[in-house]
């Protein structure tokens, strides 16, 4: 039988529908018959080495969040946009290193760290900088306080965390995953099939992601800067600070420096992959406990982005990540407070906004005969009555004209 382009008829699929996320599951369970290369404009995805076995193509098939999207859990309260939740809460890392290092208050940070020092895990799994290549990322284990707050700020470019996860899993160390959603998602899609996964990772942390960008939104942002992206030898895109500022250094010594706002909302948001765009969850639904920057509405009733003291939303999903962040509450690692669950639209209303469109942008893959994956559980048609008729039409068409046009 002739292999197919990447050996995955699953994959194959997904590629054809600009529906990769490029988190690496599918190369990390091929037995090196799949890669993770770099295609233009600066995207992770696979590329086939081999034909990948029925075995194989089976857990790919299972798991692959282009393929089908973990389903929010039941067993706890669940909200259309916010997803499930056991605890909802502000807070930050007692620490104030940690919380100025990280993102917003520091609490995945100090999640993180705790997990590593209680025993709960002898590593933890996610990014860090290229050292070649500063506005990239490579896949990185911590297993130290330090190595977590060296890597800890937010990365928005294209990042592969899952590419070895079954090398990690035959390992047997047990190990906490910080990932992006659809990395969480699929992880949790891969335990169904994969009994070591529960067994190995005892705590997944995620957060509200916004859609991953290329790395030509950060060569944008370096241009802007009037500095050319092969001279640059650091880049950080936030955190030292909240929201922090977007630095890029040079070997000869000059720095640019960009206001979050500006260099998310004006260059990076611009590169977002098209699957991000239909995500029925990027709230980090299926996490063990998800943080957000809870941030501080204005008069116009979007969030301020003024530098102050860094402050996390903190929603634990499970059982074991409530247990874990009052563990960890009790140890004075982080300091929280309760928070009234609608008080999360005037912290995220480009979230809230893209969970009620989801619905009109599938219908325009659907009547484009674009393939979507499958998206059950997810809330995604009771969020969808909240967004206003015109809203929703705009959003299909726009959707329409850019399947067809090929500029998705």
């Amino acid at each position: 039988m002739t292999a197919l382009p990447t050996g995955s008829a699953t994959v194959n699929r997904v590629l054809k529908g600009q529906l990769c996320t490029g988190c690496g599951l599918c190369a990390g369970v091929s037995d090196g018959a799949l890669t993770m290369t770099t295609e233009a404009p600066g995207y992770a995805r696979p590329q086939g080495v081999a034909s990948v076995s029925a075995q194989n193509e089976k857990r790919i098939a299972a798991a692959c969040p282009g393929a089908q999207v973990a389903p929010w859990t039941t067993e706890a309260n669940r909200h259309i946009s916010w997803g499930p939740w056991i605890d909802c809460m502000t807070g930050y890392a007692t620490d104030p290193t940690i919380r100025h290092g990280g993102s917003s208050g520091g609490a995945i940070s100090a999640l993180a760290i705790h997990a590593l020092r209680t025993g709960l895990v002898e590593k933890v799994l996610h990014i860090a900088p290229d050292p070649d290549h500063p506005t990239r990322n490579i896949l990185a284990w911590s297993t130290t306080a330090e190595d977590v707050l060296d890597r800890a700020g937010s990365r928005y470019a294209a990042s592969s965390p899952l590419a070895t996860i079954d090398a990690a899993l035959d390992e047997g160390r047990p190990f906490a995953l910080i990932g992006k959603p659809c990395d969480i998602s699929a992880l949790r899609q891969l335990a169904k099939v994969d009994p070591r996964v529960d067994r190995i990772v005892p705590l997944t942390l995620s957060f509200f992601c916004g859609g991953l960008p290329s790395h030509a939104g950060a060569d944008r942002i370096i241009r802007s800067m009037g500095l050319q992206p092969d001279e640059v030898t650091a880049f950080r895109y936030r955190g030292n600070g909240w929201p922090g500022l977007t630095i890029a250094d040079t070997a000869d010594g000059r720095q640019g420096t960009m206001q979050y706002e500006h260099s998310w909302g004006g260059h990076l948001s611009k590169e977002v992959q098209f699957r991000c765009k239909i995500c029925p969850d990027a709230v980090g639904g299926v996490a063990d406990i998800a943080c957000a920057d809870a941030w501080y509405g204005g008069e116009s009733g979007y969030p301020q982005f003024e530098e102050q003291a860094g402050r996390s939303l903190i929603m634990t999903r499970t059982d074991r990540g409530s247990a874990f962040l009052n563990d960890a509450m009790s140890k004075a690692v982080v300091e929280a407070q309760p928070l009234n669950i609608a008080e999360i639209d005037l912290m995220q209303p480009s979230q809230a906004r893209r969970k009620r469109l989801v619905a009109a942008r599938l219908m325009a893959c659907r009547l484009t005969a674009q393939p979507v994956p499958r998206m059950k559980q997810l809330c995604v048609g009771e969020a969808s009555r909240t967004a206003a008729f015109t809203e929703s039409l705009k959003n299909m068409l726009g959707t329409i004209r850019r399947i067809t046009t090929n500029s998705r």
